[in-house]
């Protein structure tokens, strides 16, 4: 304590009674000195008061001018204000100070003046601060006012004249006040200050917005900001040019959290990011760092990664490790003076005033610990915010570049993962990223404490502490590994619900879906096991920690009293703060390895990620545009998408393609045809050959690739507008039809995978956005399959020979007669190009083509064989849906009905399907909390819960009590017990209190699990009951944003939250009963500040509530965009469009850091705050200790010594939960859509043969999406008799598949009614009705699993069954030939089969299903004829005695079947202007000519 005592000597005594002068002349004497300083600063405040009354009356008189283009300040205006500031923050201290200590120790005359001069500087100070503040920010003055300069110079004079006073009074050995010699020594350094400032004060010229910034040559950034205004977007956030007060107390972010007060924030009222901030900083250094180290991504290990994201974020690294430096040697000045002070209260005092400079000592270590603690949480979270984003931008860059092999390996919903859940950790960490070494720091500072108090029984403490540490290690290799599995396991059950959501709409025709979510429930109950694991592991953890101050402390005291070290409460007091200090890191130690072990998870997972093969960059060799004649050049090409495999994909493929050639590729189903494209765009791995290619491509794939957002953005593509050429496009694609139906035309914004459109309105977008690109060659992947007969034509006469006849095209087709346009036909089988030439060449000179055309042949025959007869027969044209019956054959009725439907239509308002994604907004309702708390056993928990911590606090300030007033007040005193007493009531508290924790912990981790689980189940209940339409409208983002991310806060941190919140409160209230016993005082400041803080939370909390909200929606964007971009990598790869794909990532990434990083910045701008309010209430609590020194004082300093973090801790954890419990909320919101009719309605089952003929009535069916949405179908009635073949045609999205939905419920009727064999099919249940209908769909639907899970997910069938359906479907071979036979795998999607054998898979399940009404709707449109007839055929032996509806777009499908069963359908082919018989007219017409 030797450093405190010291200024005893050289000091004269602080604040001195005695002012003895020898008789030296008045100019010397304090009282003279003292009042012309009081005048001097008078005269100034007079002069200024006057100067600003005039300026008002003349400002009143005529107006100041609008706007100053420049604004120019005086130099070190900043400086100047804050020095201004800063004098007047001094002397208002010293006056509080002075008249406190003299209203104790009585007045004099000298006082009083003292006093005045330094109430009348105060208040100048104050005012000049203000005067200069509004001079120069509202008029831009260039120079400080004149009279200001001039008094100045007086003001140094005199400051100079008090200071040699001072010293020579010094030197004649006279004593006087140090608070004079220091107001002096601060007023000659202030007032040399502003003489430099008032004589070189130059102007500097700062141009405002209002200036052109590009003719006074501005830095890039300050362009760019102007232009950012101009564009209208939020500013760049005011963090980027705060000055150091500003970024010290946060005030930069005010405004916003005003904003937020004033209204419902929304993402444009968040300011941009700083550059340093945003992707576009932190992405090409960590880029760069990681190729310097691993020379490229691929080659990266988990340590180079760890490296890389080190170094690129070093430097604010090193600042955060000095500001922890400097908060932890701060928070140990406490317990270091504790002793002295409770010595102090005891009566024994070191020199005068040594209670004030004990006052002092902890005032400015409070201080610093607030503000160094501040900047460390922000600065951490900073790091974060750019770690995570330049993380997801490597993933999704990665993901881009993935060859196709790696990807089978990862489904899409892991890749998912890699971007929501590691990266997001690895940016947590960042927060406990100095844990480690701090724990080191602290223990070291902790014994060093220890040791001045208690010498070697520090050693003790030491040991202590290791063995709590050494506990912790099983624990935490324990939930490392539970960790890992949970993850595990959680990825397999988002892959499957991922794959789920994708294909709901086939679960729900299929009635599959609830056995479908009994797959996701035993998914989660194998993760439940491990979280279950995790969570108690986690348990255990937080009772080692809990009890391990009051063991450290026990084996202390023990150790002490066997030594015979003599205790008395000083000592003890400043060790117990010191385990209270220990007790934080040690606390924080299990969460500090458990983010250890899950942030070394993510990387492993991130790195073996980037190692992942990426598509060979060299299979193609590109030539300059017009550099050769040969378009397309392969030689003796070899390619297999599996590597390994003996038996490639494609072998032997060698043929030239010259410029403006149109080649045709056929083959039957799985022939290699898609990969012989794939091969051309380099997506499939080369085994030998040479593949060139000259000149740019565009692609059009199989299934459609379709972005969600504007049909228009679709078909752009990111190319610009061109008004003329788009027109042209549009023409050629038939889309200006589609577009005039569709209620915003070409803005309708299309949902996720185009499910607003029919799939031949996805496909011609598709061919749309090719066609707009301009390429020199064109890949077509059989586009015409998913397209009516009239369109398929009109397509590629338009498209293929008209808008590309100068250019290259290879399509793939199934259909004959678009063969005979080609300048080349390849003709594919089992990998090989069988046959090439043209076609008549080739017709004759091998078997292949032969079956082909043969099987086209066959089809058509059946066409011309049609004529008049007489038997009744059926087909629905659905050109116009305003459709009746008459005498069996359909009519358009003529009435009105149609044109008001229309009209009626326009009047309504229309909306777009896909609506903003709805967050709540204001306070989070009560009833969620509620909610929450009593979904685990009804709340019984919870009391209990709440129980154990009160004991627990109860007897941890009851044990320290008991230390505080048992042991000697001072060494030598008489204890009040003996030392094997005192320690063992001590054990007996401190082992009571570690039970309590015991159980508490328990409990909370059982409620907590319970409450997940049963959410999980709600939601997912709910979700897969909701109708179809919810599915529609919701982008499968957001439905597993909530399903992963919000679930994992649910699963793993909300519970904990909530309970912190709980925990802190108790804690706070035992620290303000111990203090309120010894000094009552406290509480005329603690109400206040208390008041205060309420105030403050309830201001920041709309703000900090919303941008919460906003991370929630800004996340789904992020990984709806990754998720689309997976899904369509090959065509975005094809379109080189891979730049600007990554830079919407980048865009959609810093949209998501923004509100990320102004929550960090609000949080902390509340916490330095409440830091502050409770610094003033812990110096008001010491100044009432010291004049009321009582021995148990000691104990209350002890406590509030943590008074600020407990505060501050508390209003944190309310705001954290506040923040979290939007998780909650988000998933209760998803608990509750609206369901579907019931599944099943027992007072109403139809009979177990039901339907039995199949006769299906159609009355008066109206039909729309949604309520804000047009009708889709318009008053349509008819019958289809049972057992009868119907054929439904007619142009694309006119309402085919509609009609279809209808009749499986997937949309229920707006009005009207269907009837199935009697019975109202919306008045039986929705399993009852889709288990007896069965469906081929439009787009073949295969799961990930095995081909039995395939063709029997509900497990119905035997194994010989399957085999008979998979033979009858034509697959049993291909099956057989596989290594698993039935349990051969199914990749996700079922890539690894071909669109046609996916096809013959939906087939077999009909097969097996055996329905007595069978729909096709579309379902032979990507298979050859050869494939499509031996379907037909297969359904005509199988579904002889069946109703079966078909919509097709080949005609051949629906003749076939309406020939053979009713003769012929005449009627409508009479009637030459029927749609129908234009439609067949079309078909027959293209097939024999050559286009």
């Amino acid at each position: 304590m030797e450093f405190i005592a010291s200024p005893k000597q050289v000091m004269p005594s602080f604040f001195s009674h005695s002012f003895s002068y020898p008789s030296t002349d008045f100019l010397f004497k304090p009282v003279f000195l003292r009042g012309v300083s009081g005048s001097l600063h008078l005269v100034l405040l007079f002069v200024l008061f006057s100067s600003w009354a005039c300026h008002k009356f003349k400002r009143g008189n005529r107006e100041a001018p609008k706007e100053r283009c420049k604004n120019t300040t005086s130099l070190y205006y900043k400086q100047t204000l804050i020095f201004c500031l800063g004098l007047f923050a001094f002397n208002l201290v010293l006056c509080l100070f002075s008249s406190f200590y003299w209203y104790r120790n009585g007045w004099s005359e000298e006082r009083l003046v003292t006093l005045l001069d330094l109430a009348i500087r105060t208040v100048s100070w104050g005012v000049i601060s203000v005067c200069l503040h509004t001079q120069f920010s509202n008029f831009g003055n260039s120079k400080y006012p004149y009279f200001l300069r001039v008094w100045w110079g007086f003001y140094f004079f005199l400051s100079c004249y008090c200071l040699v006073i001072d010293i020579v009074l010094y030197k004649k050995q006279v004593s006087l006040a140090v608070q004079s010699l220091v107001l002096d020594v601060v007023s000659v350094i202030s007032g040399l200050f502003f003489v430099f400032v008032g004589v070189f004060g130059k102007d500097e010229d700062e141009d405002t917005l209002l200036g052109e910034p590009l003719l006074n040559g501005n830095s890039g950034e300050d362009s760019d900001l102007v232009s950012n205004k101009s564009k209208g977007e939020a500013t760049v956030t005011p963090y980027s040019n705060a000055g150091i007060f500003s970024i010290l107390s946060f005030s930069w972010i005010g405004p916003l959290i005003a904003v937020g007060n004033k209204k419902t924030l929304d993402l444009e009222d968040v300011p941009q990011l700083d550059v340093g901030d945003s992707v576009v900083g932190i992405f090409p250094t960590l880029k760069s760092r990681i190729e310097s180290d691993c020379g490229g991504v691929n080659r990266d290990t988990t340590l180079k990664l760890v490296k890389a994201v080190f170094l690129a974020v070093w430097k604010d690294i090193l600042w955060t490790v000095l500001v922890v430096l400097l908060y932890t040697l701060a928070s140990y000045v406490g317990p270091y003076l504790i002793d002295t002070f409770v010595q102090y209260l005891n009566g024994r005092r070191e020199f005068k005033n040594e209670g004030y400079m004990l006052v002092s000592a902890f005032c400015v270590a409070k201080i610093v610990e607030c503000l160094t603690q501040r900047q460390w949480f922000f600065k951490t979270q900073q790091i974060g915010v750019r770690v995570r984003a330049a993380l997801v931008v490597i993933i999704y860059n990665k993901g881009l570049t993935l060859s196709c092999q790696s990807k089978q390996g990862h489904t899409s919903g892991e890749i998912i993962n890699f971007m929501t859940i590691d990266a997001e950790r690895i940016g947590d960490f960042v927060w406990y990223m100095h844990d480690p070494w701090m724990v080191i720091l602290q223990v070291a500072l902790a014994l060093l404490v220890l040791y001045k108090n208690l010498g070697f029984a520090a050693i003790s403490t030491l040991v202590a502490t290791v063995l709590v540490m050494l506990a912790n290690l099983p624990l935490g290799k324990l939930q490392e590994k539970f960790q890992d599995k949970l993850m595990a396991s959680k990825d397999v059950r988002m892959k499957a619900t991922s794959e789920i959501l994708r294909n709901m709409r086939i679960l729900k025709l299929q009635g599959w879906e609830i056995k479908f979510l009994s797959k996701i429930f035993e998914l989660r109950k194998t993760e439940a096991g491990w979280l279950r694991k995790y969570l108690y592991t986690w348990a255990m953890t937080s009772f080692v920690f809990w009890g391990a101050p009051t063991f450290v402390s026990v084996v202390t005291f023990g150790t002490c009293m066997l030594l015979g070290i003599p205790l008395d409460s000083g000592k003890i007091l400043s060790a117990l703060a010191t385990f209270r200090i220990l007790q934080e890191p040690i606390y924080n130690l299990p969460d500090t390895i458990s983010m250890i072990a899950q942030t070394k998870v993510s990387f492993d997972r991130i790195s073996s990620f980037l190692r992942l093969d990426d598509l060979q960059p060299d299979v193609i060799e590109k030539l300059p545009r017009g550099s050769s004649e040969t378009a397309i050049e392969i030689a003796d090409g070899t390619f297999s998408w599996d590597v390994s495999s003996q038996n490639p994909t494609l072998k032997d493929i060698s043929f030239k393609v010259f410029r403006g050639m149109k080649v045709a590729v056929c083959g039957t189903v799985g022939s290699g045809k898609s990969s012989l494209l794939s091969c051309i765009l380099g997506e499939i791995p080369k085994i030998s050959g040479i593949v060139k290619l000259c000149g740019t491509k565009a692609y059009v794939a199989q299934s459609p690739w379709i972005q969600s957002g504007k049909i228009e953005e679709n078909i752009l593509f990111g190319e610009a507008m061109d008004r003329e050429r788009y027109e042209r496009v549009l023409e050629a694609c038939s889309l200006k039809k589609d577009l005039e139906v569709l209620s915003f035309g070409d803005q309708t914004v299309i949902g996720e995978r185009g499910i607003n459109l029919s799939g031949g309105q996805k496909q011609r977008i598709q061919i749309a956005r090719a066609l707009y690109q301009d390429a020199n060659i064109y890949l077509f992947d059989d586009p015409f399959s998913a397209v009516d007969a009239h369109t398929g034509s009109h397509l590629f006469k338009e498209c293929l020979l008209g808008l590309l006849s100068s250019k290259t095209v290879i399509y793939v087709t199934h259909q004959v007669e678009f063969l005979p346009a080609a300048d080349l036909i390849l003709v594919m089988k089992d990998g090989r190009i069988t046959q090439a030439g043209k076609y008549n060449e080739i017709l004759n000179s091998g078997t292949d083509f032969m079956e082909l055309v043969g099987a086209h042949k066959e089809a058509l025959s059946t066409l011309n064989s049609v004529d008049a007869g007489s038997i009744e027969k059926r087909c629905i044209d659905e050109k116009d849906e305003n459709l009746v019956t008459t005498n069996g054959v359909m009519k358009k009725e003529e009435d009105g009905v149609g044109q008001d439907s229309q009209t009626e239509d326009a009047a309504e308002p229309k909306g777009q399907l896909v609506q903003e994604e709805e967050r709540e907004k204001g306070r989070v309702s009560f009833q969620v909390y509620w909610k929450y708390i009593t979904t685990a056993y009804g709340g019984a928990l919870v009391p209990l819960i709440l129980l154990g911590q009160i004991l627990f606090q109860v007897l941890q300030i009851g044990s320290n009590y008991w230390m505080a007033w048992a042991s000697p007040v001072t060494e030598g005193a008489e204890p009040a017990v003996g030392g094997v007493t005192l320690i063992l009531v001590y054990v007996a508290l401190a082992i009571g209190s570690s039970l309590c924790v015991l159980v508490r912990a328990t409990l909370l981790v059982k409620a907590g699990y319970k409450t997940a689980t049963l959410l999980f189940n709600k939601m997912h209940q709910s979700i897969f009951r909701a109708p179809m339409s919810f599915f529609d409208a919701t982008p499968s983002g957001r439905i597993l944003n909530r399903a992963s991310t919000d679930q994992s806060a649910v699963d793993l941190t909300f519970f904990t939250q909530i309970a912190s919140f709980a925990f802190s409160m108790i804690q706070l209230v035992g620290i303000i009963a111990v203090m309120s016993q010894v000094a009552w005082q406290v509480f005329i400041v603690f109400i206040p500040v208390i008041a205060a803080s309420v105030w403050y939370q309830q201001y920041y909390m709309p703000a900090a509530r919303e941008l919460s909200r906003l991370v929630g929606v800004c996340k789904a964007p992020v990984i709806q965009h990754f998720a689309e971009t997976i899904s369509g990598a090959t065509t975005i790869r094809s379109f080189d469009q891979e730049s600007r794909f990554r830079d919407t990532n980048m865009k959609l990434a810093d949209g998501y850091s923004r509100p990320k990083f102004h929550i960090a910045g609000a949080m902390e701008w509340l916490c330095f705050r409440l830091d502050m309010f409770s610094a003033i209430t812990f110096v008001f609590s010491l100044v009432f200790l010291i004049s009321v020194p009582e021995g148990i004082a000691g104990l209350a300093v002890t406590y509030a010594l943590n008074l600020h973090t407990l505060q501050a801790w508390v209003i944190w954890n309310l705001c954290e939960m506040e923040n979290k419990i939007i998780s909650v909320e988000r998933i209760l919101q998803y608990t509750t859509i609206p369901s579907e009719p019931p599944l099943v309605i027992e007072s109403n089952r139809p009979d177990r043969s039901w339907p039995s003929r199949g006769e299906i009535d159609v009355r008066d069916l109206q039909v729309q999406y949604a309520p804000h949405m047009p009708l889709v179908l318009r008053g349509l009635t008819c019958t289809f008799p049972g057992g009868m073949k119907t054929g439904i045609v007619g142009r694309t999205g006119s309402g085919k598949s509609t009609l279809i939905q209808t009749l499986f419920r997937i949309v229920d009727p707006a009005a009207g009614q269907i009837v199935i064999d009697g019975i109202d099919i919306s008045l039986i249940g929705l399993h009852d009705l889709r288990s007896r209908l069965s469906i081929i769909p439009q787009e073949p639907t295969m799961f990930e699993g095995t081909v039995r899970s395939n063709l029997d997910p509900l497990e119905e069938y035997t194994d010989e069954q399957i085999w008979q359906a998979l033979d009858k479907c034509q697959l049993g071979d291909e099956v057989r030939k596989k290594e698993g036979k039935l349990d051969s795998a199914v990749t996700e999607n079922g890539e690894n089969w071909s669109m046609g054998q996916r096809q013959l898979v939906c087939l077999g399940r009909v097969l097996l299903k055996k329905s007595k009404v069978l729909v096709l709707d579309e379902a032979t449109a990507s298979v050859d004829t050869a494939t499509d007839n031996l379907i037909q055929q297969t359904l005509r032996e199988h579904f002889s005695d069946c109703t079966v509806i078909t919509i097709a777009h080949r005609i051949t499908s629906v003749l076939d079947r309406l020939i053979e069963e009713y003769d012929s359908p005449a009627r409508l082919l009479e009637n030459k202007s029927s749609s129908f018989s234009q439609l067949v007219a079309e078909y027959t017409m293209r097939s024999n000519t050559n286009f």
